[in-house]
């Protein structure tokens, strides 16, 4: 069959739950006895393992007759370089298209989601079913795409990371976390439980969670009425970032001022840590990925300048 494209097709994959017990375990034997031994159903890991290989080869079958396909597990992303005209299509679920968009510059990103029966799939739109078609329109321009607004970090010693949905910065201890904020002409000197940045595709996650415990809690002492946690929601295109500081502490040497607000290109979010160790910057809840935040490092947050790119 002539291929439509001389393109590459990037398929990001992942490991499943199964794949991740056998890597512990050895073998699949040994992983049944510690996940029975435990009560748990085994079957389930089973059923999820077959879909999503399953999928992923009907994935496969239905690409190669449209251009070169590479398959890349998730854990390569960092050190992988794309081509500027690679597609690149993620099987699995929501946070395998936020962990890959923002390793991309202007590749579009395709998410299929691979059960649909188990993933509610906010960012997965299409089924392996309409893999092929929705290929051939992106080749041939026809398809619609959506824009989303990444954060980036950058720090006094040049390191970068970016964030599709939100940044995590404090103790990864969760043990308080000390620093000076510096927003817009204000400055505070904080301890809290940490700083959770946000975007308009993340603000219905973590930061609603923020949003609706505050809001809860206020409202069950009878101060006023609970706000809508979709208060905080954010076009996914949105020029701005959303910044929450959790479980402020004030106290002689710190204040519980600067806790919630707007973050622009214009108005970057500064942060200088104070924390002689353990301080971390993590981006999409991956904890493993993470800068070292310490004492005399300084982290600047704004809008990052290029958007990702999703196939709709």
């Amino acid at each position: 069959m002539e291929r439509l494209s001389e393109n590459k097709l990037i398929v990001v994959t992942r490991k499943t739950r199964l794949d991740e017990l056998v890597t512990r375990f050895n073998t699949v034997a040994q992983a049944k006895f510690y996940i029975e031994h435990l009560g748990a159903d085994f079957s389930d890991y089973q059923r999820e393992h077959e879909t999503y290989y399953q999928t992923l080869q009907l994935a496969l079958a239905k690409l190669s007759g449209i251009g070169r396909v590479q398959t890349l597990d998730r854990t390569l992303l960092p050190n992988f370089i794309f081509g500027a005209n690679d597609v690149v299509i993620a099987i699995g679920q929501d946070g395998l298209v936020a962990n890959t968009l923002k390793y991309l510059s202007n590749q579009v990103l395709i998410g299929v989601n691979s059960d649909p029966a188990r993933w509610d799939g906010v960012l997965l739109p299409f089924v392996v079913w309409q893999l092929q078609s929705v290929v051939t329109e992106v080749f041939k321009g026809k398809r619609p795409i959506k824009e989303v607004t990444l954060a980036q970090v950058e720090l006094n010693d040049g390191q970068r990371l970016m964030a599709v949905n939100d940044f995590f910065i404090g103790q990864k201890t969760h043990t308080s976390s000390r620093y000076t904020l510096h927003i817009d002409r204000e400055q505070e000197r904080q301890s809290s439980s940490g700083i959770i940045i946000s975007t308009g595709l993340g603000s219905t996650g973590w930061l609603k969670s923020i949003i609706a415990g505050a809001s809860q809690l206020i409202s069950q002492m009878g101060e006023t009425k609970p706000v809508d946690s979709s208060a905080g929601n954010m076009p996914w295109n949105a020029d701005y970032l959303l910044f929450s500081v959790r479980e402020p502490f004030p106290s002689r040497n710190s204040s519980s001022n600067l806790v919630f607000g707007q973050v622009t290109k214009d108005k970057p979010l500064r942060i200088l840590s104070e924390m002689a160790e353990n301080g971390v910057i993590f981006s999409d809840g991956i904890e493993s990925d993470y800068l070292a935040f310490n004492s005399g490092i300084q982290a600047t947050i704004y809008p990052a300048e290029h958007k990702g790119r999703l196939v709709v």
